[in-house]
C-alpha cells in the first residue's frame, strides 16, 4: 500500500468519455473486493456536467460506497453544500478556474467542506496563461490557505507535473508548506516520500517545539509572558505555534 494519507480515485480527466460507466463499475468492485487501510482517507473525483452541476451517475455511485469519505469537486465555482447534503460525503473543492478563485470563500464555507485544493493546469487554461506561472503561484496559494484556514479546512497544494524532476517537486512542496498548506497532491509514487518528509515536522522541529512549550509554561508560572530562548524572543504566538506542531497541525 502506498504511504499516502489520502487516495483519490479519478472518474474525471483520467477516464475517457466513453469509459465513464466502466470506471464507475471498476470503482464499485475495488471497494467491495479489496481490503483498504482504515486509516487512509479514500476520495473520488467526480465529473462536472454544467455550472454548479455534477454527474448524477457519479454521485449515486459514490453515495453508495461506505468506504469513500470524500468527494473531490473539480472546477468548483461556488457553494457546494448540495453535494454534501445529497451524498453525505465530505467535500473537497478543487479551485481550477478564475471564477472559482473569485468565489473561493463561498466554496470554503460550503457545508461538509473539509479541504480546498488548487489545480494549476486547469486554472492556467481558464485564464489563458501557462502552467509554469501557476504551479507555485504564491499569491493564489496564499489566498487558498487563508480561505481554508479561516474555515478550519485543510489547504492542499496542487499537482506538480514534471515526474522526473524531484528537486522541482521538493521546491514546490517547500513553498506550499511555508505558505501554510497542509499537504500536496501527488501523481506518481516517487513523489510520496518527499511530500511526507516536507509536510511532517523534522526531529529538530519537534525538539524545538517541546522546548518552547516547556519553557513558556514554566515562565507562565512566574507571570512572565515573554522570554528569550537562545537568540529568539518567545511569546504567546510562538507558544501556540509550537503546540500546534506537536498536535499535528501546520
Amino acid at each position: 500500500m502506498l504511504d499516502a494519507d489520502s487516495i483519490i480515485f479519478d472518474l474525471e480527466d483520467a477516464v475517457p468519455v466513453n469509459s465513464k460507466s466502466a470506471a464507475r463499475e471498476l470503482l464499485r468492485r475495488m471497494m467491495k473486493g479489496l481490503e483498504w487501510d482504515s486509516k487512509k482517507e479514500l476520495c473520488v473525483r467526480i465529473n462536472k456536467t454544467g455550472p454548479d452541476l455534477y454527474s448524477q451517475e457519479d454521485l449515486e455511485t459514490v453515495k453508495a460506497l461506505e468506504k469513500i469519505s470524500s468527494i473531490v469537486l473539480p472546477k468548483v465555482e461556488g457553494d457546494a453544500s448540495k453535494v454534501y447534503e445529497y451524498s453525505g460525503k465530505n467535500v473537497q473543492g478543487l479551485v481550477e478556474t478564475a471564477k472559482g478563485l473569485m468565489r473561493i470563500v463561498d466554496i470554503a464555507e460550503s457545508r461538509g467542506a473539509v479541504a480546498l485544493c488548487f489545480g494549476p493546469q486547469d486554472y492556467a487554461n481558464s485564464v489563458g496563461g501557462d502552467v509554469s506561472a501557476y504551479s507555485s503561484n504564491q499569491s493564489i496559494i496564499s489566498t487558498m490557505v487563508a480561505a481554508a484556514r479561516s474555515n478550519d479546512l485543510d489547504p492542499i497544494d496542487g499537482v506538480y507535473f514534471e515526474l522526473e524532476n524531484l528537486a522541482g517537486f521538493r521546491n514546490s512542496s517547500v513553498i506550499a508548506r511555508n505558505l501554510g498548506c497542509a499537504g500536496k497532491q501527488v501523481v506518481h509514487p516517487s513523489q510520496i516520500a518527499i511530500a511526507n518528509e516536507v509536510f511532517s515536522p523534522t526531529p529538530q522541529e519537534i525538539v524545538d517545539a517541546e522546548r518552547i512549550v516547556e519553557l513558556y509554561e514554566r515562565a507562565g508560572e512566574n507571570n512572565t509572558g515573554a522570554l528569550r530562548v537562545d537568540d529568539r524572543l518567545i511569546d504567546a504566538v510562538h507558544y501556540r505555534r509550537a503546540k500546534d506542531l506537536l498536535t499535528g497541525q501546520r
